[in-house]
């Protein structure tokens, strides 16, 4: 693999830097505990680190809301901090990716401070901004994520302005190409800080319908297939995100970054009804972004027609675009408590999630605390945080549950995450998995982590191969990864009962390369307990 191309294929971890490890006892985690843990996540055998936002930020969206793009928030620690944090990682040979948030600012950044004074200030069409209608009501339909219309009114301008999140959150104008440069200032800074990558928080949304047309409602038979507890669901958002003039933008973010070198982006789609085409479109020709991720595997859905559907789907709609796959993230349930069964061991899942994330073609991205199989937390209306779920509680629950801090020391106080009273709460059922606890049994989740990614990492065909998917019933996801003379056979038992699955005739396995215990061939036929998987080198 090209070094400059140290992307393709990679393992990303996502951090969460206000659950990860806590330095000095204030009950939120920090840039220092990160620092503290870099030999744990080296050890883990990833590539990356992503971070999530850590900038200077009131804080009304966790981080997502940014008043300072060139600074580090003081709940996280110093820009000291973060230039020590980035040359560890390199030490390590960890590369670091940061959360870049352009597509909306805080509503105390001092360019909207300044845009909401009045029409003719310097940054009066920084933002979104539009006259009410005659009755004054919103300027169009538009929805936000949140909750509510996606326009705020501002009683000095006596305007509205857009936000597709919180209120506090504004759209910024796209439109202006001021607007631009200086985002890509912002960008600029973090690459001569040494910075690896980058991960687009909602890189869809940066540029909206100049004309402001209403988004059309979803077609009824649509409507009505959905469980929607937010109304979001239920327009097509064909004109307040996806805008073709992004593509412009992404060309000069991208020429940017290629004058620094061996730099990456990964671009973040939540699309519902067209994600692939803006995936082909956002990362084709080698001159916009190097890969997106998408939502597909991060649902409710857990069979082998989906994964294999997802798949075939990418590479059929993606020509020459690059992909990361993830089961887990901060913004969605945790995957083993989304696919585990009642009665089943969510061990079970972790362990088969694992082993066919890092057999699928592409990148992957983890998230902290699944090598543990950390599950989604319960909490109650009180102790929630996100705004997203105390607006739609209890018909959603927000994203609290995935984002409870990580477990360390089982006996010790917050499970070692932080000697004062966490942000969120430490459950009895995560600390029982904490790290100290895993690390001292050789069968243990992490260790089957750390062992899956040693062998993704030692075979080519793993990182770099093409796909091609085997006929093998409704219970069993098979395929053939092969690069170079290399062909690697994998198959998956996604039910809860023992399966047989017979070789095809053109197979032969010279090499099992990992495989559950209780995994059996004979002749031509593989036996796979419940939820087991086959990784072999086929001759």
């Amino acid at each position: 693999m090209a070094t400059s191309e140290w992307w393709r294929g990679c393992v990303i971890y996502q951090v969460y830097p206000r659950s990860y490890q806590d330095s000095n006892g204030d009950g939120i985690g920090d840039l220092p505990g990160i620092i503290e843990r870099l030999p744990y996540i080296a050890e883990l055998g990833v590539d990356a680190i992503w971070l999530s936002p850590f900038f200077k930020s009131p804080q009304a969206d966790m981080g997502y809301d940014v008043s300072d793009y060139c600074a580090v928030d003081p709940m996280f620690g110093t820009m000291e901090d973060f230039e020590l944090l980035v040359s560890e990682a390199h030490r390590l040979g960890l590369k670091i990716i940061i959360d870049q948030v352009l597509a909306h600012t805080s509503d105390r950044h001092p360019w909207f401070v300044e845009s909401r004074l009045d029409r003719t200030n310097d940054k009066a069409d920084w933002f979104v901004w539009a006259d009410a209608k005659p009755d004054g009501t919103a300027p169009n339909n538009w929805l936000s994520v949140f909750g509510g219309s996606a326009w705020e009114w501002e009683s000095t301008r006596k305007q509205y302005y857009l936000h597709n999140f919180l209120a506090s959150q504004p759209a910024l104008n796209f439109h202006n190409p001021a607007v631009q440069d200086a985002l890509l200032e912002t960008v600029r800074f973090w690459l001569e800080k040494g910075v690896d990558g980058f991960r687009l928080d909602t890189v869809n949304y940066y540029f909206q319908d100049a004309r402001l047309r209403p988004n059309p409602a979803l077609p009824k038979r649509k409507r009505d297939a959905l469980d929607a507890t937010n109304p979001y669901l239920f327009q097509q958002h064909l004109y307040d995100k996806s805008r073709p003039e992004n593509l412009n933008f992404l060309k000069r973010f991208r020429a940017l970054l290629d004058s620094f070198g061996e730099r990456a982006s990964v671009g973040e789609l939540g699309d519902e009804e067209r994600s692939l085409d803006t995936v082909a479109a956002y990362t084709s020709d080698g001159d916009k972004l190097h890969m997106c991720y998408t939502f597909d595997m991060l649902g409710d859905e857990f069979s082998p027609s989906h994964f294999r559907g997802c798949v075939e789907r990418f590479f059929a709609k993606v020509r020459d675009g690059w992909v990361c796959w993830a089961f887990s993230n901060h913004d969605v349930k945790r995957h083993v408590s989304r696919w585990a069964k009642p009665g089943q061991s969510s061990d079970e899942i972790a362990r088969f999630a694992i082993c066919l994330l890092a057999c699928l073609p592409g990148s992957i991205c983890l998230y902290q605390g699944e090598e543990l199989g950390m599950e989604e937390a319960e909490l109650t209306f009180e102790q929630l945080r996100d705004p997203y779920g105390i607006r739609f509680w209890p018909g959603f629950k927000g994203r609290d549950g995935c984002r409870t801090p990580m477990v360390w020391e089982s006996r010790a106080q917050n499970a070692g995450f932080s000697t004062g009273t966490p942000w969120l709460p430490v459950t009895e059922k995560s600390a029982a998995r904490a790290v100290d606890v895993q690390e001292r049994d050789a069968h243990s989740l992490l260790n089957h982590y750390r062992a899956v990614l040693r062998l993704r990492a030692s075979q080519p065909a793993m990182i770099e191969g093409s796909v091609r998917f085997l006929e093998s019933g409704k219970k069993v996801l098979a395929f053939l990864r092969e690069h170079d003379g290399q062909s690697i056979l994998c198959v998956f038992n996604f039910s809860d009962s023992p399966v047989r699955w017979k070789l095809p005739s053109d197979i032969e396995i010279s090499t099992a390369l990992f495989t559950d215990q209780t995994a059996k061939t004979s002749g031509r036929t593989i036996t796979l307990p419940a939820l087991g998987s086959l990784i072999a080198s086929v001759g």
